[in-house]
Order: structure tokens, then C-alpha cells, then sequence
């Protein structure tokens, strides 16, 4: 017998689909550093785990972000920036919630961009709101700026979702072989 997806227990899959999304964080933290789209992973992580565990993954995307963001793209070590690390941690986990809420209560394909949507409106706004109160000022949250940073979250969103239904459709077009090929 062959290892394949589809012959992998459940807890195998969700742990290789954990991994597989942390390390698509780390590839994105090394690209986008500050910028990373927590709001498209947030979003993602809502509609393809269960509660515990999208928060559980929100926060693994995250900590990788810090990890790359200090080890390797050398942060300062200041007290502003230790804070927006935190700020933004939390600011991804009451993301990844209100994307949950949404795609608990809509489903389909309008549910999914619906909790999308949900995701990246609280993570900007609640980074607008903490700019704010900390003082530097709202002057980049120009348009350009805002839509940039959307379509970014929307790529990433996309492009994990179409990672996770092409595994899917491997695991599934591996059970039906495994099917198709056992003795009566």
C-alpha cells in the first residue's frame, strides 16, 4: 500500500496542512516582512479549521512573521516595535474571530469572500485605530496604500485556498484509485 493524502488518518492531514500553511507564512514574511497578509491567512485559516485551531494556526502564522521579522530581517528590538508585534498578533486573532463568525453563519462561495472581507475589515481597521492612539498619524492610510495591501490579503487568501483544494483533489482522486483498484 502506497502513501497518498487520502490514506493519511485525519490528524496526519490537518497537521500536514498546518505545517504547509505556516511555511507559505514564512515564504511571505521573507517577501512582504511588516506587510505580511495575516488577514488572508487569518480568513483562511477560519474557513478550513476548526475554531480552536484557526486561532491556533493565526497565531503560528504570526509567531513565524516574528521569528523571520527579528532573526532574519534584523527588527529593532524597541519598545514601539515590540508593541505593534503584539498588537498585531492579537489585532490577527480578532481577525481570524470575526472571519469564524462570518463563515459559520454563511456558506458556499459568498461565505467564503464574505469572511474574507470580515477578516481584512477589522485587521485594517483595528491597525488604523492603534496608529492613531499610538501617535505616528493615519497619512498613509491613503487609498493606494489600503488597496495594495488588500489585494495582497485577497492573493494570499486566493492562493491558499486553491493550495488546499488542489491537495484535496489529489487526496480525493487518490481514494478513488485506492477504491477502484480493491478485490471484490
Amino acid at each position: 500500500m502506497s502513501l497518498t493524502l487520502s490514506t493519511l488518518p485525519t490528524t496526519n492531514r490537518r497537521a500536514l496542512w498546518a505545517v504547509t500553511f505556516i511555511a507559505a507564512s514564512i515564504i511571505f514574511s521573507f517577501g512582504w516582512a511588516c506587510a505580511l497578509p495575516l488577514a488572508g491567512f487569518a480568513a483562511v485559516a477560519a474557513l478550513t479549521s476548526v475554531r480552536r485551531e484557526a486561532l491556533l494556526l493565526t497565531g503560528a502564522v504570526w509567531f513565524a512573521n516574528q521569528a523571520v521579522g527579528f532573526l532574519f530581517l534584523h527588527y529593532p528590538s524597541d519598545a514601539m516595535t515590540l508593541f505593534w508585534g503584539g498588537a498585531l498578533g492579537v489585532i490577527a486573532m480578532l481577525s481570524c474571530e470575526s472571519a469564524g463568525l462570518i463563515a459559520r453563519r454563511f456558506s458556499g462561495f459568498a461565505g467564503g469572500i464574505a469572511a474574507f472581507l470580515a477578516a481584512f475589515v477589522v485587521y485594517e481597521s483595528l491597525v488604523l485605530a492603534v496608529t492613531a492612539a499610538t501617535g505616528p498619524g493615519v497619512d498613509h492610510f491613503t487609498a493606494p496604500v489600503v488597496t495594495r495591501i488588500f489585494l495582497i490579503n485577497l492573493s494570499a487568501f486566493a492562493g491558499l485556498l486553491m493550495l488546499r483544494a488542489a491537495a484535496a483533489a489529489v487526496a480525493y482522486r487518490n481514494a478513488a484509485k485506492t477504491f477502484v483498484s480493491r478485490p471484490i
